[in-house]
């Protein structure tokens, strides 16, 4: 009976080869939208889950009360780990370890600017890197070694082995290389290239052997016996910080590993979500673009109805069960799916290079995985069920009697389905062009708002080796104003565009001593309010001229604000126990979130070597390529030893929109996809309901009515379907929209004109579809139609 069905189906593919290759282009596209978008989601849920222990593995994250708010991070004290260790019940490994930074390290003349981290032994044992060579148990004890990861090591060494080679770090240190491991996975929230002792972190900075629970400089990962001690834990870790430090407000907590990527929101201290938001929209969209694909299945099954009425009649008559029907009707939809899934696997494997340099990361299928198969032929079921489930059951109701004798479509319930089908198409869509609109709205909004100061033609370069001394970056300053390339430089004590230092210990007169108040502060050079093209408000800027101003500090707008300052210039602060004279005033700039009101900021004045980058403005009178060359040429003689590292300002501040700009570009691809396989339904109920009023038509024709007149008639009903799509989809959008802008302090207002312009769509996208197959119904020639009355 399989083999005979088997058959029938194919036979009936072949007959209708239009109808097939719309069904099977939609399931496809259907089909490998729903695919690429689930990789991206099981790509972004595997984060941090490749170590064998994740699931008992926790990163320690800090609260902190300030500013009225309570602010977190996974920033903790270099004592943290071990009091840990030796203090909470149930930690089978507590270690500490540096957030990846560059490091340079040296082979001969092989020089590589390489991610880095410091970190203990407990670190390979909490997170089990792959070792390809050396031993776990012994690396990381002795102070000048290395493990580098199977890439990095290629770079330095080629194919030779690496194993007891030297390599130099800083130019400074010799390490022995003591291990291999594998590379460092993709899906990795630390990502590194070498892995280095803690104690040369110590012996390299001194500083970090003194305990101090207010220095919050490193990460802690902790590794539970079992899940069972979590709660117990988790308890005695919140007040860690005041059980060793009395005056300390700050309070920890454990947070998953396993979350760490995809849960990273806090608000008031607690885990409210993140990334997982993103793939929550990705998974429902990938879902409803397959739902939309299954609907269009059914509306243009149904479509043809009157065509296979007969084919059932007889089937009936002459034995067949309703039960054998539905069994046929649903082995053309699976074979229907299989054929598009085939056709899926194409788009996909030609699609996934644009998706990957778009989402910026190596999305794969994985044939050799056989959940891979299982899920994919579970998906391939559900599709060809849910898709055939409306077509069959219905077409298999049919009676033989009626249809014999003479079978005439009705307007009955089977055609309210449809077009409830089609207005839940509509509403998605509709949805989708609002979502969308309002995304890409606020995004050019934050990125066109003004932040503060003149990004273009800004660089920076990172300040390293001999330009640490003061001496000599004063030297290199003057030598790039002399050179001509730049019209100004200065100095930043961190990323120009990235988060750095804050701190509480600010005091001032009539601030309130039982509340705690967070400034970000940063180290500036000489002339950094006119190299960044910012103003003063008040005041003056550090100068050459004022040789005291190791004593002074400017504040922004924010912390004037905050303060309660009336007239701050002369006011005298107390930061860091050190009392600091404020000079200045300086208008509010971002330098962290573009989305988030610009914080407190206080400015010291650079004259200790904290400079870690220096800020140029390229001279507008010479061209930018031979500006670079000579910046790079200068930098390199200073400092022959380091490769250059230099980039634009505005580069790195694009960089802030990256989550935005991803979840704008996947709706914008994935809701054109839904609207076109959208339209597909709707032309499958045109092909349904010109089939129905073909007579109705032919009768109108003869009576004068013209092309016009009867594709106003039949758009007519579409267009209301539309509008009834647009008046449920548009409060949802609202809600959805809404929610979403609630997360930025500098938000767009929620307008008319993206509903407008979901309208303008809808309605153009639902005529032009009808009009292609009402043109061909009213233009026919009325006789064929009623020539058998």
């Amino acid at each position: 009976m399989f083999k005979l069905n088997l058959k029938i189906a194919l036979r009936n593919l072949w007959k209708n080869k239009g109808f097939s290759l719309i069904n099977i282009g939609g399931l496809a596209i259907g089909l490998a939208s729903c695919m690429v978008l689930l990789l991206y989601v099981a790509y972004e849920w595997s984060y941090d889950k490749q170590f064998s222990n994740h699931d008992k593995t926790y990163v320690v994250y800090q609260n902190m009360k300030a500013s009225g708010k309570t602010f977190s991070w996974a920033w903790t004290p270099n004592v943290m780990a071990k009091e840990v260790q030796e203090k909470i019940p149930g930690v089978k490994y507590a270690a500490h370890t540096t957030y990846p930074r560059k490091q340079l390290v040296t082979v001969g003349d092989n020089k590589i600017n390489s991610s880095a981290i410091f970190a203990d032994q407990n670190f390979i044992k909490i997170l089990d890197y792959k070792f390809l060579e050396g031993s776990p148990v012994q690396v990381l004890k002795d102070v000048n070694t290395i493990i580098l990861t199977k890439s990095f090591a290629k770079k330095l060494f080629g194919n030779e082995d690496p194993i007891n080679k030297m390599v130099k770090l800083e130019n400074q240190d010799v390490l022995k290389v003591e291990a291999v491991i594998e590379d460092v996975p993709a899906n990795s929230s630390l990502a590194f290239e070498c892995i280095m002792p803690w104690a040369l972190f110590e012996k390299r900075e001194s500083w970090i052997k003194v305990g101090n629970w207010g220095n919050n400089m490193c990460l802690t990962l902790v590794q539970l016996k079992d899940n069972n001690f979590f709660s117990a834990a988790n308890n005695l870790m919140h007040d860690i910080y005041k059980r060793n430090q009395k005056d300390n407000i700050s309070e920890a907590l454990l947070h998953p590993l396993n979350k760490w990527h995809l849960y990273d929101d806090f608000v008031n201290g607690k885990s409210v979500g993140g990334k997982i938001d993103q793939l929550r929209i990705f998974l429902l969209l990938a879902f409803c673009i397959l739902l939309i694909a299954c609907v269009n299945f059914m509306n243009l099954s149904t479509a043809r109805s009157e065509r296979r009425a007969k084919e059932v009649g007889v089937r009936k008559a002459i034995g067949s069960t309703r039960k054998a029907l539905i069994n046929q009707f649903f082995l053309e939809s699976l074979l229907l799916t299989f054929i598009a899934t085939v056709l899926a696997f194409i788009l996909i494997e030609v699609s996934l290079p644009y998706f990957n340099s778009l989402l910026d990361i190596k999305l794969t299928i994985d044939y050799h995985n056989g959940l891979f198969w299982l899920t994919l032929l579970g998906l391939m079921i559900l599709t060809g069920l849910v898709a055939g489930s409306y077509p069959a059951l219905y077409l298999s109701s049919f009676e033989p009697i009626k249809v014999l004798k003479g079978f005439t479509l009705k307007t009955d319930s089977s055609a309210a389905v449809r077009k409830v089908l089609v207005v839940g198409q509509f509403v998605f869509a509709a949805a989708l062009i609002v979502c969308t609109a309002v995304i890409y709205q606020q995004l050019n909004y934050v990125k066109n708002k003004p932040i503060g100061y003149d990004k273009s033609n800004l660089i920076q370069i990172a300040v390293v080796g001999k330009i640490t001394d003061p001496v000599k970056l004063d030297l290199l300053k003057t030598q790039l104003l002399a050179s001509g390339a730049v019209s100004n430089v200065t100095s930043f004590s961190t990323d120009f565009t990235e988060g750095g230092d804050n701190t509480t210990a600010v005091y001032w007169e009539g601030k309130n001593p039982n509340e705690a108040i967070s400034f970000n502060h940063r180290a500036i050079g000489y002339d950094f309010v006119e190299t960044i093209g910012t103003k003063m408000i008040s005041g003056r800027e550090f100068s050459v001229k004022f040789p005291d101003d190791t004593n002074s500090v400017l504040l922004n707008e924010a912390a004037v604000k905050m303060m309660g300052l009336k007239n701050p210039v002369g006011k005298v602060i107390i930061f860091w126990g050190k009392k600091l004279t404020t000079v200045g005033v300086v208008k509010d700039f971002v330098v962290e979130s573009a989305y988030q009101r610009v914080a407190p900021m206080i400015f010291r004045a650079n004259t200790n070597g904290d400079a870690r980058v220096l800020i140029a403005r390229l001279s507008p009178n010479q061209n930018i390529s031979s500006s670079l060359a000579k910046i790079d040429d200068l930098v390199q003689q200073m400092e022959p030893n380091y490769p250059v590292n230099r980039k634009f300002v505005n580069e790195s501040f694009e960089e802030k929109f990256k989550n935005e700009k991803l979840l704008g570009s996947l709706s914008n691809w994935f809701g054109g996809f839904a609207i076109f396989i959208s339209c597909l339904g709707l032309l499958g109920l045109a092909l349904f309901m010109a089939e129905q009023r073909k007579k109705e038509i032919s009768i109108r024709k003869v009576l004068g009515a013209s092309t016009g007149n009867i594709l106003v008639l039949l758009n007519k009903d579409f267009i209301k379907l539309v509008a009834v799509a647009n008046m449920i989809a548009f409060p949802l959008a609202y809600i959805i929209i809404n929610k979403w802008l609630s997360a930025f302090d500098y938000r767009v207002a929620i307008s008319f004109l993206p509903f407008l312009l979901a309208i303008v769509i809808s309605v153009l996208i639902a005529v032009l579809t009808v009009s292609l197959q009402s043109v061909k119904v009213a233009k026919a020639n009325p006789i064929d139609a009623l020539k058998y009355e």
